[in-house]
C-alpha cells in the first residue's frame, strides 16, 4: 500500500509497536529491551495557519495543530468536514492553500490511508510484506548476508576487516531487536486477527479488509516517529480493536488518528482536534484530576460553544448599536466624520461564527412497525457456508419480538452469514430458517450503497424505495429528517460521500414497512453525531433489531441481548454487553455470576430477580439508594427515548426554536441518564461486594447481579 510513506525503523533503540496479541486480544504490547537509540524529533509535525481548498471552496482555514513525539491526537468531526483532506495535507500528499506544515527532515512518518494502494503483489508472503516495514533491520539483514558471502571468499587481511564490519553490523542488528523481528511480526499479525501460521500465506489471496490489516501490521512493525491513521478500526473486529488500542496507547512515537470510535478516543487520545465549520479546535482531554477521553471533549466543546454564543450575542448587540447610530446620523453633516469612522470600523469587524447545532446532528426516525408474532425468527440445526467451506454448523437460535440483538465475534466467524440467513439472502445447507407470522425484514449491510443508482438524485432514489407509498408520503420532509434538507436532496448519488450514501441506505430501510431490521456494520462511514442519533432511534423503535457492528458504544447503547458467533456456533447471552463483559472479567471481590451458557433455543429467559435477603445484614440503606437511582434511571431513559422520537418527527423542523430546544433537552436527558447509569452501576458493584462479604460470614446469601433496568 502507498500507506508506508517515509516509513522506517527508528534507530534510537526504542520499543517497537508490536503487542503480545493472542486471538482473544488479551495481553499488553510487547516491548524489546534495547540500548539507547536516538531520540526522534521533539515536534514530529506542526501546522501553522494552514488553509485547505477543494474545488475552489475553502474547506478549512487557520489550522494550528502540532503533534510531538509521544503525543496522541485524535481528529473527530462530521462527514464531509475535511478530516481526511487535512491528514493528506499534513503528511505532504497535497500542498496547503495557505500557511505552513513543518515536518523535520529526519522524521520517520507512517501513514495509512483509507484508500491506500495495495502492496500485496510485491511480496511472496504475508510475513515478508509485514517485516519489510522494518526497513533498517531488513537493510542490516541484507548487509550481514553480503558480508557473510564476502567473508567466505576473503583472504586473511580482508577477512579481518570484514569481520570487524560484520561484528558492528551484528551488534547494531541486535540493539534494534532484529533477533525478535519474526516473533514481533507473528505477534502483531495475531493481534490483528490473523491465524497462527498465516505468515507464509500469499498476500494476494487476502480480501480487501485483510489487506488493510496487513498494511497496518507493516506500519506497526516500522515503529515510526509519527503514526498517521485514517479510520484504522473500520476493518477490525472487537478483539482486534481492543488489541490495537493497547498497542497505540503505548507508542513512544506520536500518533495522529482520524476516528469515529469514541472508545478509541478514550483509550489513546491526549488531545482531540474537532473539525467543524471550517475550523479545527483542539481540546486537552487528559487534564489531571478530571475525567478524560471523549466525555471531557464533549464537556469542553459545550463550554466553548456556550462562550461563542454569548460572545456572538454581545457582538450582535454592539453591531446593532453602531448601525442604529449610522442610520440616525447618516445625513447630518456635523456627524459625517463619526459616521464614516463607524462604517470603516464595522467593515473591519471579524464576525464571530458559531457552528450550528443542526450541523452537529443528523436526525433519524422510524415509522411504527407492524406488530409481528412473538417469535420473529428461528434457526433449527442450521449449517451454512460458502465455496464448500462450513461457517456455521448446527446453529439453534430464536429471536423474539422487540429484542435488540448484537452479533459479536471475530471477523470471518459467521456474523454476516447469520444475518444473510435471516434476511433470506443465503440458503442453509442443512436445518431450517423460519421467520415468524407477519414478519417483514429490511436488510442494510456495509455495501448497501453499491446498489444505489449514481445517476439519480437522493430524492429520486428515496422515492423509488417508497414505491407505491411515495404519493402518500412527504418524501422530501422525511428525507430531510435523515440529513438531506433542501438542495442536498437534489444531489446526485454519485457525488455523495460514503457516510451520506450509508445514511440514504438507512433512510430507505427505516421508512420501509419492515418490523425486523438486519444491520451489518451500519456505522461504517457514519460520524459520531450520526451514530448517536441512530442509537436513539434503534432504542426507541418498536421493532426487532439484529445488529452486527464493531462500535462498542453502539452495542452498549442498543443491545439487550448478545449473540457470540465463534467456531461455527452462535451462543446467546440474555443481557447487555456490559453485563457480558462483567461476567468474563469480574471485579475483584464481586460474586461470580453464572457463566455464559451455550446456544439456547429460547431468548425469553426469566427476568432476573433479587434473591431473598435477611433484613438484619445492615445493607438496607444501600439497597434503598440503589432502588431510588434505578427508578430515576428508568424515568430519564424514557424521557430521552420520547425526545428521540420527537426529533424523528419531520414537522418539528419547521420551527427552528423548537428544534434547538428539543436538541438541548435531548442532550440534557441523555447526560442525566448517563450519570444515573454510572451511579447505578457503582452502587450495584458496591452492593454485590458487600453481600459477598456478608455471605462469607454466613449472615446472608449472595445475590445474583441484577439486569440493567429498562424503561417502559
Amino acid at each position: 500500500m502507498s500507506c508506508d510513506r517515509s516509513i522506517g525503523v527508528r534507530d534510537d533503540g526504542g520499543a517497537r509497536a508490536g503487542a503480545s496479541p493472542g486471538r482473544s486480544g488479551a495481553g499488553r504490547p510487547a516491548r524489546r529491551a534495547a540500548p539507547a537509540r536516538r531520540v526522534g524529533p521533539l515536534s514530529a509535525l506542526r501546522a501553522a495557519g494552514v488553509a485547505v481548498e477543494v474545488g475552489g471552496r475553502t474547506l478549512l482555514r487557520d489550522v494550528d495543530l502540532s503533534v510531538g513525539v509521544g503525543e496522541r491526537v485524535a481528529i473527530v468531526g462530521g462527514n464531509g468536514t475535511g478530516k481526511t483532506t487535512l491528514l493528506r495535507t499534513l503528511v505532504g500528499e497535497r500542498p496547503p492553500s495557505a500557511g505552513d506544515v513543518h515536518r523535520p527532515r529526519d522524521l520517520r512518518l507512517g501513514w495509512l490511508a483509507q484508500d491506500a494502494a495495495d502492496l500485496a503483489g510485491r511480496f511472496p508472503t504475508l510475513g515478508a510484506l509485514v517485516r519489510d516495514g522494518a526497513t533498517e533491520l531488513v537493510a542490516l539483514e541484507r548487509e550481514l548476508a553480503d558480508l557473510e558471502r564476502r567473508l567466505d571468499a576473503a583472504g586473511e587481511d580482508e577477512a579481518l576487516a570484514l569481520a570487524g564490519r560484520y561484528a558492528d553490523a551484528r551488534e547494531r542488528y541486535g540493539q534494534l531487536g532484529g533477533d525478535a523481528l519474526d516473533a514481533d511480526v507473528a505477534r502483531i499479525l495475531a493481534g490483528l486477527g490473523f491465524a497462527p501460521g498465516e505468515e507464509g500465506r500469499d498476500p494476494t489471496e487476502l480480501s480487501g479488509g485483510w489487506r488493510v490489516r496487513a498494511a497496518l501490521a507493516r506500519l506497526l512493525v516500522s515503529d515510526p516517529d509519527l503514526l498517521v491513521l485514517d479510520e484504522p478500526t473500520n476493518h477490525l473486529d472487537l478483539e482486534s480493536i481492543r488489541w490495537l488500542e493497547a498497542t497505540l496507547a503505548t507508542l513512544r512515537g506520536g500518533l495522529l488518528v482520524v476516528t469515529h470510535d469514541r472508545d478509541l478516543v478514550d483509550a489513546v487520545a491526549h488531545r482531540v482536534a474537532d473539525v467543524a465549520a471550517g475550523t479545527v479546535t483542539v481540546y486537552d482531554v487528559r487534564r489531571p484530576g478530571e475525567d478524560g477521553g471523549f466525555a471531557a471533549f464533549l464537556a469542553q466543546r459545550e463550554e466553548r460553544l456556550a462562550r461563542l454564543h454569548a460572545a456572538r450575542a454581545q457582538q450582535d448587540r454592539m453591531l446593532a448599536e453602531q448601525e442604529r447610530f449610522i442610520e440616525r446620523f447618516r445625513y447630518k453633516a456635523t456627524k459625517a466624520r463619526q459616521v464614516q469612522s463607524r462604517l470603516k470600523a464595522l467593515e473591519r469587524v471579524e464576525r464571530i461564527e458559531v457552528p450550528e447545532a443542526r450541523a452537529l446532528r443528523v436526525r433519524f426516525g422510524f415509522p411504527e412497525p407492524a406488530r409481528a408474532g412473538r417469535t420473529v425468527a428461528e434457526l433449527t440445526g442450521v449449517t451454512a457456508g460458502y465455496d464448500g467451506r462450513t461457517i456455521l454448523d448446527g446453529v439453534d437460535l430464536v429471536v423474539e419480538r422487540g429484542r435488540k440483538v448484537a452479533l459479536v465475534g471475530p471477523n470471518g466467524a459467521g456474523k454476516s452469514t447469520l444475518l444473510r440467513l435471516l434476511g433470506g439472502r443465503l440458503a442453509a445447507r442443512a436445518g431450517e430458517v423460519r421467520l415468524g407470522a407477519a414478519v417483514t425484514a429490511a436488510f442494510v449491510d456495509q455495501h448497501a450503497a453499491d446498489g444505489q443508482d449514481p445517476g439519480r438524485t437522493a430524492l429520486e432514489e428515496f422515492r423509488g424505495a417508497l414505491g407505491e407509498r411515495a404519493g402518500r408520503a412527504d418524501a422530501r420532509s422525511t428525507l430531510a429528517a435523515f440529513g438531506f434538507p433542501g438542495d442536498l436532496a437534489e444531489r446526485r448519488v454519485g457525488v455523495l460521500s460514503g457516510g451520506e450514501r450509508m445514511r440514504l441506505a438507512l433512510a430507505m430501510a427505516m421508512v420501509s414497512p419492515a418490523n425486523l431490521l438486519l444491520l451489518d456494520e451500519p456505522t461504517n462511514h457514519l460520524d459520531m453525531a450520526s451514530r448517536d442519533v441512530l442509537e436513539d432511534a434503534l432504542v426507541a423503535w418498536g421493532g426487532t433489531v439484529v445488529l452486527v457492528t464493531h462500535d462498542r458504544h453502539v452495542v452498549r447503547a442498543v443491545a439487550d441481548a448478545v449473540v457470540e458467533v465463534r467456531d461455527g456456533d452462535a451462543t446467546w447471552f440474555d443481557g447487555t454487553w456490559q453485563e457480558l463483559e462483567a461476567r468474563r472479567n469480574p471485579a475483584p471481590g464481586a460474586g461470580d455470576t453464572a457463566a455464559v451458557g451455550g446456544s439456547r433455543r429460547r431468548s425469553d429467559a426469566p427476568a432476573r430477580r433479587r434473591g431473598s435477603r435477611p433484613s438484619g445484614d445492615g445493607l438496607a440503606p444501600l439497597r434503598r439508594e440503589l432502588a431510588d437511582v434505578e427508578r430515576a434511571l428508568v424515568t430519564a431513559e424514557a424521557e430521552a427515548a420520547d425526545l428521540a422520537r420527537r426529533l424523528g418527527d419531520p414537522g418539528l423542523y419547521e420551527d427552528p426554536d423548537a428544534v434547538a430546544a428539543a436538541i438541548a433537552a435531548h442532550g440534557a436527558a441523555k447526560d442525566t441518564a448517563a450519570g444515573l447509569m454510572r451511579r447505578w452501576e457503582d452502587l450495584g458493584t458496591r452492593l454485590e461486594t458487600a453481600e459477598a462479604e456478608v455471605a462469607a460470614t454466613g449472615a446472608a446469601a449472595p445475590v445474583s447481579r441484577r439486569g440493567r433496568p429498562r424503561s417502559g
